[in-house]
Protein backbone atom coordinates (compact mmCIF):
# COMPACT_ATOMS: atom_id res chain seq x y z
CA UNK A 1 0.00 0.00 0.00
CA UNK A 2 1.33 3.43 -0.87
CA UNK A 3 -0.49 5.29 1.93
CA UNK A 4 1.19 5.67 5.30
CA UNK A 5 -0.52 4.20 8.32
CA UNK A 6 -0.38 6.66 11.21
CA UNK A 7 -0.33 5.73 14.87
CA UNK A 8 -4.03 6.45 15.43
CA UNK A 9 -5.10 4.27 12.50
CA UNK A 10 -2.81 1.47 13.65
CA UNK A 11 -4.23 1.74 17.18
CA UNK A 12 -7.75 1.56 15.73
CA UNK A 13 -6.95 -1.52 13.64
CA UNK A 14 -5.37 -3.32 16.61
CA UNK A 15 -8.26 -2.44 18.93
CA UNK A 16 -10.77 -3.66 16.32
CA UNK A 17 -8.94 -6.98 15.97
CA UNK A 18 -8.55 -7.52 19.71
CA UNK A 19 -12.19 -6.57 20.33
CA UNK A 20 -13.38 -9.55 18.25
CA UNK A 21 -12.07 -12.03 20.83
CA UNK A 22 -13.93 -11.61 24.12
CA UNK A 23 -11.45 -13.85 25.96
CA UNK A 24 -8.39 -12.11 24.49
CA UNK A 25 -5.88 -12.89 21.78
CA UNK A 26 -2.10 -13.09 21.52
CA UNK A 27 0.46 -10.96 19.71
CA UNK A 28 1.39 -13.29 16.84
CA UNK A 29 -2.28 -13.81 15.92
CA UNK A 30 -2.88 -10.06 16.04
CA UNK A 31 0.10 -9.55 13.70
CA UNK A 32 -1.26 -12.11 11.24
CA UNK A 33 -4.69 -10.47 11.18
CA UNK A 34 -3.25 -6.95 10.76
CA UNK A 35 -1.10 -8.23 7.87
CA UNK A 36 -4.27 -9.19 6.00
CA UNK A 37 -4.95 -5.45 5.70
CA UNK A 38 -1.56 -3.67 5.88
CA UNK A 39 2.10 -4.68 5.92
CA UNK A 40 3.33 -4.80 9.50
CA UNK A 41 6.26 -6.37 11.33
CA UNK A 42 6.05 -7.80 14.82
CA UNK A 43 8.64 -5.22 15.90
CA UNK A 44 6.12 -2.52 14.91
CA UNK A 45 3.17 -4.21 16.60
CA UNK A 46 4.55 -4.71 20.11
CA UNK A 47 5.15 -1.00 20.82
CA UNK A 48 1.53 -0.39 19.73
CA UNK A 49 0.32 -3.07 22.14
CA UNK A 50 2.42 -1.59 24.97
CA UNK A 51 1.10 1.93 24.26
CA UNK A 52 -2.51 0.69 24.25
CA UNK A 53 -1.85 -1.13 27.53
CA UNK A 54 -0.28 2.00 29.07
CA UNK A 55 -3.31 4.01 27.93
CA UNK A 56 -5.55 1.42 29.67
CA UNK A 57 -7.18 0.39 26.37
CA UNK A 58 -5.87 -3.17 26.68
CA UNK A 59 -5.32 -5.48 29.62
CA UNK A 60 -2.60 -8.07 29.45
CA UNK A 61 -2.41 -11.53 30.97
CA UNK A 62 -0.28 -14.64 30.54
CA UNK A 63 -1.74 -18.07 29.90
CA UNK A 64 -0.18 -21.50 29.53
CA UNK A 65 0.02 -22.85 25.98
CA UNK A 66 2.01 -25.99 25.07
CA UNK A 67 4.06 -25.74 28.26
CA UNK A 68 4.92 -22.07 27.80
CA UNK A 69 3.38 -18.80 28.84
CA UNK A 70 1.71 -16.89 26.05
CA UNK A 71 0.87 -13.20 26.50
CA UNK A 72 -2.73 -12.32 25.73
CA UNK A 73 -4.36 -8.95 25.12
CA UNK A 74 -7.96 -8.10 25.90
CA UNK A 75 -9.82 -4.86 25.20
CA UNK A 76 -11.01 -2.84 28.22
CA UNK A 77 -14.09 -0.64 28.50
CA UNK A 78 -11.85 2.37 27.92
CA UNK A 79 -10.46 0.61 24.84
CA UNK A 80 -13.98 -0.07 23.56
CA UNK A 81 -14.89 3.60 23.98
CA UNK A 82 -11.70 4.60 22.14
CA UNK A 83 -12.47 2.11 19.35
CA UNK A 84 -15.98 3.56 18.98
CA UNK A 85 -14.47 7.04 18.67
CA UNK A 86 -12.01 5.77 16.04
CA UNK A 87 -14.84 4.13 14.09
CA UNK A 88 -16.89 7.32 14.16
CA UNK A 89 -13.94 9.47 13.09
CA UNK A 90 -12.91 6.98 10.38
CA UNK A 91 -16.42 6.85 8.95
CA UNK A 92 -16.59 10.64 8.70
CA UNK A 93 -13.06 10.93 7.30
CA UNK A 94 -13.41 8.15 4.72
CA UNK A 95 -16.79 9.51 3.56
CA UNK A 96 -15.21 12.92 2.91
CA UNK A 97 -12.26 11.38 1.04
CA UNK A 98 -14.63 9.24 -1.05
CA UNK A 99 -16.66 12.34 -1.90
CA UNK A 100 -13.50 14.10 -3.08
CA UNK A 101 -12.48 11.09 -5.18
CA UNK A 102 -15.95 10.94 -6.67
CA UNK A 103 -15.98 14.68 -7.43
CA UNK A 104 -18.59 15.60 -4.81
CA UNK A 105 -16.87 18.20 -2.61
CA UNK A 106 -15.81 21.46 -4.17
CA UNK A 107 -14.17 24.20 -2.09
Amino acid sequence: MIFNTGAALLDAIVLAIVSRQMSGTYGYKITQEVRQVIELSESTLYPVLRRLQKDECLEVFDQQFDGRNRRYYKITEKGRAQLNLYISEWTSYSNKINQIFEGGIVG
